[in-house]
């Protein structure tokens, strides 16, 4: 017997300030649906997602959620007014005996409970309305851009989460290998069409290439037929001007058709060029070390970059990766140790805070204001790589259109930030790109092109991401900041360095640091880490789920201690007998997950093995 969908959008129309947004969209989410939300910044996915949330009220057609659902919703900027603490707000609408979720879902993500509203960044607040709708686990998530300022450790645990969950949820992210990890469907919005494919994001690519390609076909076939049928009118409408009248209404209906299709949005022309070379020697640091306050953040580290070189910083956020880049590029003295730089250095720097850009500021005048894009006397030009241009044709480069330049910063999307942040470093000749978090907010066709020019580009490029698709694409060294000081030298991006690490027996180190540095979680290791997916013969499913497992398990026992200790108060089952029942059967229904993950890896880890 087919289940009742839990929720099902029919004829969705809707404009924004004239301009349609969707137009007859429909769309079911089943149980168990993993979907990825996929289409480029400005398409509206954000837009659909609160449609499907029941937040924006379309202008025709239904919402229709099956009675009993619940539906959960995690927005890029929740709002958070009457609470006075994240944990306030994350545990609103739970039961008081189900506020240890909020305390488990905060570990895994990282944020702190007590961290009053009014002092909490931006990525603190998002971080806290995750948790709250983990802790809620509706039957239906809805998520967008959840790993946005979190690091590759707490992304690993909401990987690892959503794996196991049995509710539904429909996923926005730029973050490839998480979409490819989790999703099963993928929802592509295109022009204002949503098209459904049943496979996950693994699968996109080449079907958005399959479906351009035929899109493109059946326009130059339009285009040859509109061409012959008008040198037939010009040639030949005279002399059978009543026979074929049919004929000219149909070339007419044919143009019409043609000039109402939408055209596809084009990626950015952004270029990069990289200007005078420096020295072979770029920075060299030896045996340097830094502590803040009483805390280690490097110890006795060393190493040289030489021009030309590709190096990432990964490590959970607040260990200390943009210390160590402020000190090779001389912003910052180690305390001990030495570091020399190289000759002849152009740095650029893309800061994750995007601090150089003044949300009153206008986009014209964040460029045309620049001192090193300014052209004196042409108020309406910028300088880029030495060449005089138009501001508004340099941000039409960037996918920005006229009635955006005078508009001001703060009124950007954070992609468009992004874009935005990316056109004032690009217009600067350099040979030293300082990239801290570029990829936060970039969409997918944006983020290929950023690599390609990183590839392409002559000068060093330092980079800081928890994107490990992109860190694999654009990494030869990685360095491994893992708490307590240390910082490891490994070649390759991130899965080389995964690789290494786990040849190495330190497999379980990344989970075991917690992101005060401090060393925290049971002392079991999880089981080992899966073998390369060419030594293994298991399906595609069955890989991602043996390299799962050891995380899912490491939570698992996190939790169970968690519920342990709450339980082993002495008091509580007399003071609140609710609280402690539903306590031990949260510990009980732990055990069992636990016990049934721990024999899913022992099959697959013996099925690998053949």
């Amino acid at each position: 017997m087919a289940r009742a969908p839990l929720l099902q959008l029919s004829d969705i129309s809707l404009t924004f300030g004239g301009e349609p947004v969707f137009a007859d969209l429909s769309l079911v989410v089943q149980p168990g649906d993993r979907v990825a939300l996929v289409g480029r910044n400005g398409s509206g996915k954000s837009t659909l997602m609160k449609v499907m949330a029941g937040l924006v009220e379309p202008d025709q057609g239904t919402r229709v959620v099956t009675p009993g659902i619940t539906v959960g919703y995690m927005e890029q900027d929740p709002q958070m007014e009457g609470f006075t603490t994240l944990g306030d707000y994350a545990a609103s609408g739970l039961d008081p005996s189900e506020s240890y979720k909020v305390e488990i879902a905060g570990e895994g993500l990282k944020f702190d409970p007590a961290r009053p509203i009014a002092t909490a960044s931006g990525g603190e607040r998002r971080r806290a309305a995750l948790a709250k709708l983990m802790a809620e686990a509706p039957e239906l998530m809805l998520l967008d851009e959840p790993t946005n300022h979190l690091d590759i450790e707490a992304i690993a645990w909401l990987e690892a989460e959503l794996s196991n969950t049995r509710a539904a949820f429909v996923l926005i992210s730029h973050d490839r290998a998480f979409l490819r990890a989790l999703t099963r469907a993928t929802l592509w919005i295109d022009r204002g069409a949503v098209r459904r494919q049943e496979t996950g994001f693994d699968g996109f690519e080449a079907w958005r290439d399959k479906v351009w390609e035929e899109e493109d076909m059946q326009r130059h076939k339009m285009d040859r037929k509109i061409k012959a049928e008008g040198r037939w009118a010009v040639e030949g409408i005279s002399a059978r001007r009543k026979r074929n009248q049919g004929r000219l209404r149909a070339l007419q209906d044919l143009r019409a058709e043609r000039s109402s299709q939408i055209r596809r949005q084009g990626t950015a022309a952004m270029a990069l060029e990289s200007g005078a070379k420096s020295g072979k020697k770029v920075a060299e640091a030896e045996g340097i070390s830094k502590a803040y306050d009483g805390k280690v953040i490097l110890r006795d580290f060393s190493i040289k970059i030489q021009r030309g070189d590709r190096v990432a910083f990964v490590g959970p956020n607040g260990v200390g990766k943009t210390t160590l880049l402020r000190m090779l590029m001389g912003q910052e003295a180690p305390d001990s140790g030495t570091i020399s730089l190289g000759t002849n250095l152009l740095p650029a720097v893309f800061d994750q805070a995007r601090a150089q850009l003044d949300p009153e500021m206008s986009l014209w005048d964040s460029l045309t204001g620049d001192p090193e894009m300014r052209v004196s006397g042409k108020a309406d030009q910028v300088l880029v790589r030495g060449q005089p241009r138009h501001v508004i044709g340099y941000l039409k480069d960037f996918l920005f259109d006229e009635r955006q330049a005078r508009a001001p910063v703060r009124s950007l999307s954070g992609g468009e930030k992004a874009r935005l942040l990316l056109a004032k470093l690009m217009a600067k000749e350099s040979n030293l790109l300082v990239l801290d978090e570029p990829t936060n907010d970039l969409d997918i066709e944006t983020l290929d092109l950023l690599q390609e020019l990183l590839d392409d580009y002559d000068g060093t490029v330092l980079l800081v991401s928890h994107d490990r698709d992109f860190l694999d694409r654009v990494a030869a060294t990685t360095i491994a900041m893992e708490g307590d000081g240390r910082a490891t030298v490994y070649a390759g991006g991130w899965s080389d360095y995964q690789a290494q690490r786990a040849e190495k027996g330190d497999a379980a180190a990344w989970n075991s640091v917690s992101y005060d540095g401090k060393r925290k979680g049971p002392e079991k290791a999880p089981p080992p880490a899966a073998k390369p997916a060419g030594r293994v013969k298991l399906s595609f499913t069955e890989k991602h789920r043996l390299e799962a497992l050891p995380a899912l398990i490491a939570t698992l026992e996190a939790e169970i201690a968690k519920l342990e200790e709450y339980l082993a108060a002495p008091d509580l089952f007399t003071k609140d007998p609710v609280k402690f029942r539903k306590g031990t059967e949260a510990l009980v229904e732990r055990q069992k997950a636990l016990a049934t993950a721990e024999e899913e890896w022992l099959e697959l880890e013996a099925k690998a093995e053949g």
